[in-house]
């Protein structure tokens, strides 16, 4: 197969999907670079690995960014990192109380799973004792799912999320291995991939992503849906980057939408059970054709992102009403 294919082909990869089969490299380069003409039978396609797994259910999550700024880390993408000169809110880790209103608010858009996100390479066992209370209180009181995001764990402090009943930990891979040193220096990819083999260790479920749009090739998308399957992430956002002023990758620009789709269709062939996420910047990237990227991905984060602005949570319900899916509540 080459990037001359037809939609003669594309139900074959997801049968082949379907069977359990990996994707080539270059089936994957024939999705990646496919003619946009091939886009709508490409998605028929990917909707029906989607469909065998989802149904038409599309899962909602909530983003609460438990602490902003003061970040000692130089990720290129993040206007919360050291090199970052964009105006963002800086404050330390919230209050009980506050990430309570959060698991509130997430409930009342119709989140089944509430994301605690704090900046950092990683907390302190102080912090983490703030997360553990807040998290052992939503769990008694609230039918949610708990997402952690707090950076690089030590062992002592996966088994204390765990055992408090974080039910997942997120930690990008965000690139590839040869484009990773290009994005941050200050901590290494494989240190990401130890802190999700960690994660799974202790019996959380492994949300693991990328960010598209940050130099890398087509190849090393490619790459980075091999490592997930590898990784066998249960959830994987797909984040296209929102240049964000101020921000060391200010100017690289968008992703143009039909690509957005490209890639969504191969993370589903190349992971056909997992839940794929259509992450942060889809306003920017996806723009009007945000409906369209759900019939290869299951998942949507709704509402603000960490310094950034989302969808009106309205808008979001009536895109999936609109498609004739439907909101599943309370599923990892």
């Amino acid at each position: 197969m080459n990037n001359l294919s037809t939609c003669k082909e594309w139900p074959l990869l997801a049968q082949k999907a379907l069977n359990g089969e990996c994707l080539t490299e270059e089936e994957g380069l024939a999705v990646l670079e496919a003619s946009d003409d091939e886009v709508l039978p490409l998605l028929q396609a990917a909707f029906q690995v989607r469909k065998h797994y989802y149904g038409k259910k599309v899962k909602l999550n909530m983003i609460i960014n438990a602490k902003s700024g003061l970040c000692p880390e130089d990720c290129g993408y993040c206007s919360q990192s050291i090199v970052s000169t964009a105006p963002v809110n800086k404050y330390t880790l919230l209050d009980k109380g506050t990430l309570l209103a959060g698991a509130r608010e997430a409930m009342a858009r119709k989140a089944g799973t509430y994301c605690i996100v704090a900046a950092g390479k990683g907390q302190t066992d102080k912090e983490l004792a703030q997360v553990v209370d807040a998290v052992k209180e939503i769990r008694e009181t609230m039918p949610l799912k708990i997402c952690a995001c707090l950076g690089i764990l030590k062992d002592e402090q996966a088994q204390r999320l765990a055992e408090a009943g974080v039910h997942r930990y997120n930690h990008n891979l965000n690139t590839s291995k040869a484009n990773y040193p290009s994005i941050t220096t200050t901590h290494t990819y494989d240190q990401r991939v130890e802190t999700v083999e960690k994660v799974k260790t202790y019996g959380m479920s492994p949300c693991s992503g990328v960010i598209i749009g940050m130099g890398e090739t087509n190849q090393e998308i490619i790459e980075m849906a091999y490592a997930l399957r590898e990784l066998d992430s249960d959830s994987i956002p797909i984040n296209f980057l929102n240049a964000i002023p101020g921000t060391p990758l200010e100017h690289a620009g968008r992703t143009p939408a039909m690509k957005a789709l490209k890639v969504l269709a191969l993370f589903r062939f190349i992971c056909p059970s997992k839940e794929i996420r259509v992450a942060g910047g889809r306003e920017v990237n996806l723009r009007t054709l945000q409906p369209m990227s759900l019939y290869a991905a299951n998942s949507l984060f709704v509402g603000d992102y960490l310094t950034t602005a989302g969808q009106s949570i309205g808008v979001d319900h009536q895109m999936i009403e609109d498609l004739g899916f439907e909101i599943e509540l309370n599923a990892l």
